[in-house]
């Protein structure tokens, strides 16, 4: 019985892997402009994070930038579900023109 628990929980932790991945690669060929505008605060996150262990930062500008990343993802989302799952071009560049403003002030 414990071998066939088992084996059930390995089968299912790989449909949940595979299917994870599928929505993954599914998400980034259906949705360009989503996947853009994710992938710019994904690395945003990480020049945030690079500046504060490098010392070039303070934790707490930090945390303001975090939370304006944060207040970008939130609205990338609210327009995706307003749309089919998808943002507009014109939707993309307002989000853009948010994330450069915040760029800006990592470099500063």
């Amino acid at each position: 019985m414990r071998k066939l628990n088992f084996t059930i929980a390995v089968i299912i932790g790989l449909l949940v892997a595979s299917s994870s991945s599928f929505a993954q690669s599914k998400f980034a060929k259906t949705h360009p402009r989503r996947h853009q505008v994710n992938s710019r605060l994904a690395n945003q996150n990480n020049r945030i994070k690079n500046k504060v262990k490098e010392g070039d930062m303070s934790k707490a500008k930090a945390a303001k930038l975090h939370k304006d990343d944060r207040q970008i993802r939130s609205e990338e989302r609210k327009m995706a579900s307003q749309n089919n799952s998808h943002i507009t071009k014109k939707e993309q560049k307002a989000l853009n023109q948010q994330e450069n403003k915040t760029s800006k002030k990592i470099k500063s």
